[in-house]
């Protein structure tokens, strides 16, 4: 998995890692956890990832991870940013080829949500919207 958002200084991004942990079936390999400059990297040194993929911007994560060989780039991306910034990561994990999940809200509008599905319809690929982890 990878992640867009999610800082160290967030409060849903840990709780997601820890859900996600929960059984054990999926390891965060990288992210694009914040804007501001320099927490991004601390928050990868703080979870251990290579700081190889940790990345400034989830569009440099896009691009780099879909470089990589199928076996080592990440399977999905988790976008964990505010409501208003869902739109942007997933349209561009679903180009890039990356199934994703969001949580709620899947778009901060209804013609946002229309442009993904479109895009999920074109690509076969998984746009997963989570409402909670029970």
């Amino acid at each position: 998995m990878g992640m867009v958002g999610g800082g160290i200084t967030s409060f849903i991004g840990p709780v997601h890692r820890k859900a996600v942990g929960i059984d054990g079936e999926i390891e965060l390999v990288c992210g694009a956890f914040s804007v501001v400059p320099g927490e991004s990297k601390a928050t990868g040194q703080a979870l251990y990832l290579d700081p190889k993929r940790v990345y400034e911007t989830y569009q440099e994560m896009f691009e780099k991870e879909s470089q990589l060989p199928a076996d080592q780039r990440m399977d999905f991306v988790s976008v964990v940013t505010p409501n208003h910034v869902h739109f942007g990561p997933a349209k561009m994990a679903l180009e890039y080829g990356f199934h994703v999940i969001v949580e709620k809200p899947i778009a901060f509008s209804v013609d946002e949500a229309k442009t993904l599905r479109k895009l999920v319809d074109k690509t076969g690929l998984i746009l997963g919207l989570t409402h909670t982890y029970t």
